[in-house]
C-alpha cells in the first residue's frame, strides 16, 4: 500500500485548480496523469523581469518591467490595423501595440491618465520605443502578482505557458515534506537541501545556472530517482538469490563433444564467459546473468555449451528468441552440435499446428526433448516442461524485468541467462540490469574479416547502384537499408518502397522488400528467399537489425546514415562480414552534415568495437534516445540522465548496496523513509518483496 503521505501527489491532475477533463488529457500527454508527474516536469527556460529602467534608459531587445502613465488610445482605421496606446514617464515615451484588439477590454485595463506596470519585450520602431502585447499589465498595488523571474516549461499543442506554469506551481505546493532518506553525511558533503526544498528550487530558477542538469537542486532530485532505481533492482536481486536454486555442476562431457565438432577453437573471451556461467550453475542460488557480445562474437555457442552442462545434470534447457526467424536461425546453429553431443533438440514456433504440435508438446512435457528452442510462446501457460533447469533469453531489451521474473514459474530453481547483441554502456547496464551479473564477449571468432566502412554523400547514389551491380556479378548478396516505410511529406528522404521500385528496375526479379508494416509471415518469407539465394538484394527498414544470419551477404548500403544512432548503425553493419568473403558497408549521408552526425560517422569508420561505440553514442545522444526507452523495457528517467549523471549513478549503486547489507527489509528509520522513496518514484514492485511491505 502506498503511504498516505504521498496521496496528494498521486491524485489526478484534474484535481488541480483550472485543470478540467479536457486540459487533463493534454497534461497526460505532456507530463502524465498524476500531480507528481507535474513535479517532475521541470522548467526548460526562464524570463527575468528584474530589469526595471526609466524610459530614457530602456534598451530595445530586452524584457523590461516599466512603470508608466497611460495616455491616449489610438485605434486603427480597421480591425486589421494595430491598436496603439501612448504612454510616458517623467523621462520619455513608450507605445504599446496590440493586434486583433478588443477596444473595450484595453480601455478597462489601461485607463487613460492612470499609472500601470507593464512587462514584456521592448522594441524600437522608427526611433520610437515600443512594447507589443505586454505579458503583464497591472495596477501598482498588484505588483506582488508580477513574478521577478518566471519559469518557462516545455509545452504541448493546446496548453498555454501560463496554464502549465500555474499547474506545476500548484503541484509543487501540494508536495508534502517527506522524511529524509539520504545519508546525512552524504547530503552535507554534496551541499544539497531537503527533497521538498530542492523540488521548490528546481521549479523556481533564479538564473540560467539553475536550469542546468548540474544545478544542486536538480542533482539532488536526479540522485533520488537513481537511488530508487538501484534500491529496487537490489531488492529484486536479493530475492532472486534467496530463491532456492539447485547446483548444476556437470563433468562437461557433452559440452566437450560439441566443442570437438567445431571447426575452430573457442576465443579467450568465450572461455572466460563460460567459466563465469559454470560457476553460477554450480552454486546453490539461482543464476541471473547477462551475456553481452557484439554481433558475431559467438554468444549462442557459449549459451549452448552451458545448456549442455545443464542437460548433463538431468534437466531440460530452453532458448527463447524474439522472432520466429531468429528461433530458426538458433536451431540451425545449435542442432548439429547438440546432435554431435547426442542430445535431441526441438524447435517450437507458432507455425507448428495440429498433431505435429501435440507431439512436440508431449516430448517437452515427458522430458524426451532436452533442448527446446522457440519464441516467447515457449512460456505460455499451456506448455509444461518435465524439469526445466535453465532458460536462455535472446535479445533481452525486448523483455522487461517482469517477463524475466515470470520465467521462474516454469520450473524449480531455474537458472536464467540473458543474451544481448546490443553493447550496453556501463551506466545503462547498471540502471537496467542492476539485478544481474554480467559477462562480456570482446573478441571476434577467428576467420571473421573486419568490415570496410566508407561514407559517401547521397549525390553519388548512381555510382553506388553501379557498384552493387558489380558485386552481384561476383555472386554477392546486398542489404539496402532505408530509414522510413513510406514517403513522408515532412521528411524529404527516399522511402523503402520507392528505393525498392528503382532497384527492381535496375535488377529485375532480384530484389525483395521488408518493412515493419508487413505481416510477420510475409516478412519471414522474403527474408528466407534472400537467405537461400532466390533474391540478391534485400531492401529493408531496420526490421533486419536483430539477428538474421546470411553469411553470403557481403555488402550493406545504409541510406541517410545521418538519421540513425551510432549503436544502431553498428548493429546494422554487423549483418555483413559473417562469412569468409570480405565485406563492405557504405554509409550514404545527406549534405550538409551536422556536427553530431559527422562525429558519429567518423567513429564508425574508425572503430568496430561495439562497446566503445555504445559509450560514444551515449555521450552524443543521451540515454532515452539511445535505446528508445519507451519501446525497450529500459527504465525511463524523468530527472536523471545516465549520460550526464554517471557519477551519481555509481554513488547510488554503492549506497543501495550498503543499505541492503545493513537493513535488507528497510525497517530502520532511514529504511522506512526509503520505502516512501520507492513509492514516490513508482518502484513499488520492489516493495512487494519486503517482508512487511
Amino acid at each position: 500500500m502506498r503511504p498516505d503521505i504521498l496521496n496528494p501527489l498521486f491524485a489526478e491532475t484534474e484535481t488541480l485548480p483550472g485543470v478540467g477533463t479536457r486540459l487533463a488529457r493534454l497534461f497526460a500527454s505532456l507530463a502524465g496523469e498524476k500531480v507528481v508527474d507535474l513535479c517532475w516536469h521541470l522548467p526548460s527556460n526562464l524570463i527575468d523581469r528584474r530589469y526595471r529602467p526609466t524610459l530614457d534608459q530602456a534598451e530595445p531587445g530586452h524584457v523590461a518591467t516599466l512603470k508608466i502613465t497611460v495616455g491616449a488610445h489610438r485605434p486603427g482605421p480597421s480591425a486589421r490595423h494595430p491598436y496603439r496606446v501612448d504612454c510616458h514617464d517623467a523621462t520619455g515615451e513608450l507605445e504599446l501595440v496590440f493586434f486583433h484588439a478588443k477596444a473595450d477590454y484595453l480601455k478597462r485595463i489601461l485607463p487613460s491618465g492612470e499609472t500601470r506596470l507593464v512587462s514584456g519585450n521592448l522594441d524600437s520602431f522608427h526611433g520610437r520605443l515600443q512594447m507589443a502585447h505586454p505579458d503583464y499589465v497591472l495596477p501598482p498595488e498588484d505588483e506582488d502578482r508580477l513574478p521577478q523571474v518566471e519559469a518557462i516549461y516545455p509545452l504541448t499543442a493546446g496548453l498555454k505557458p501560463r496554464v502549465v506554469a500555474n499547474a506545476a506551481r500548484e503541484a509543487v505546493r501540494r508536495a508534502p515534506a517527506l522524511p529524509e532518506w539520504l545519508d546525512l553525511a552524504y547530503l552535507k558533503r554534496q551541499g544539497w537541501q531537503s527533497w521538498k526544498a530542492s523540488l521548490e528550487k528546481a521549479h523556481h530558477p533564479e538564473s540560467r545556472d539553475d536550469l542546468s542538469a548540474q544545478a544542486p537542486a536538480r542533482l539532488r532530485l536526479a540522485y533520488d530517482e537513481l537511488l530508487a532505481n538501484q534500491l529496487a533492482l537490489g531488492i529484486i536481486r536479493l530475492n532472486q538469490k534467496k530463491l532456492a536454486g539447485t547446483s548444476k555442476k556437470a563433468p562437461g562431457d557433452l559440452a566437450a563433444r560439441a566443442t570437438a565438432a567445431l571447426p575452430f577453437l573457442l576465443t579467450g573471451a568465450q572461455q572466460a564467459a563460460l567459466s563465469e556461467i559454470r560457476a553460477d550453475l554450480a552454486d546453490d542460488g539461482r543464476m541471473l546473468r547477462l551475456l553481452q557480445g557484439d554481433v558475431g562474437s559467438g554468444k549462442t555457442l557459449v549459451a549452448l555449451l552451458a545448456m549442455l552442462d545443464v542437460v548433463e545434470t538431468g534437466h531440460q534447457a530452453a532458448l527463447m528468441a524474439p522472432t520466429e526467424i531468429l528461433a530458426r536461425q538458433h536451431f540451425k546453429t545449435i542442432q548439429p552440435l547438440a546432435e554431435a553431443a547426442g542430445v535431441e533438440t526441438v524447435i517450437l514456433t507458432g507455425r507448428d499446428k495440429g498433431k505435429a504440435r501435440q507431439a512436440l508438446l508431449q516430448g517437452i512435457e515427458n522430458g524426451d526433448a532436452r533442448l527446446v528452442i522457440g519464441t516467447h510462446a515457449l512460456f505460455q501457460e499451456s506448455i509444461s516442461f518435465k524439469e526445466l533447469g535453465m532458460a536462455v533469453i535472446d535479445e533481452q531489451h525486448r523483455f522487461g524485468v517482469h517477463q524475466r521474473l515470470s520465467l521462474a514459474a516454469k520450473g524449480k530453481g531455474i537458472d536464467t541467462l540473458v543474451m544481448t547483441a546490443t553493447p550496453i554502456p556501463r551506466t545503462l547496464l547498471l540502471t537496467s540490469y542492476g539485478d544481474m551479473e554480467s559477462s562480456r564477449l570482446t573478441e571476434k571468432p577467428a576467420g571473421r574479416h573486419p568490415v570496410v566502412t566508407r561514407t559517401l554523400p547521397l549525390e553519388r547514389l548512381p555510382e553506388v547502384v553501379q557498384a552493387v551491380g558489380r558485386a552481384l556479378g561476383s555472386g554477392a548478396r546486398v542489404y539496402w537499408l532505408c530509414p522510413l516505410v513510406e514517403e513522408s511529406e515532412k521528411v524529404d528522404m527516399a522511402a523503402a518502397e520507392q528505393r525498392y521500385e528503382a532497384l527492381q528496375q535496375a535488377f529485375p526479379e532480384q530484389v525483395g522488400l521488408v518493412h515493419g508494416r508487413m505481416k510477420s509471415q510475409d516478412k519471414d518469407a522474403v527474408m528466407l528467399d534472400f537467405a537461400e539465394g532466390r533474391l540478391s538484394i534485400l531492401v529493408a527498414t531496420t526490421v533486419i537489425e536483430v539477428g538474421v544470419d546470411v553469411p553470403e551477404a557481403t555488402v550493406m548500403v545504409i541510406e541517410h546514415a545521418e538519421r540513425f544512432g551510432l549503436a544502431q548503425l553498428h548493429q546494422l553493419r554487423g549483418r555483413v562480414g559473417r562469412g569468409a568473403g570480405k565485406s563492405t558497408c557504405l554509409l550514404l549521408y545527406q549534405n550538409p552534415l551536422g556536427e553530431v552526425a559527422s562525429e558519429r560517422l567518423r567513429i564508425l569508420r574508425e572503430s568496430d568495437d561495439g562497446f566503445r561505440i555504445a559509450e560514444e553514442d551515449l555521450k552524443l545522444r543521451g540515454a532515452g534516445e539511445l535505446l528508445g526507452t519507451r519501446q525497450s523495457g529500459f527504465p525511463e528517467f524523468r530527472l536523471a540522465d545516465p549520460a550526464v549523471h554517471g557519477e551519481l549513478l555509481l554513488a547510488a549503486r554503492d549506497d543501495a548496496g550498503l543499505i541492503l547489507q545493513r537493513d535488507a527489509q528497510l525497517e530502520t528509520e532511514r529504511g522506512k523513509a526509503l520505502r516512501i522513496l520507492l513509492y514516490l518514484f513508482e518502484r513499488d514492485s520492489a516493495v512487494r518483496y519486503l517482508r512487511s511491505g
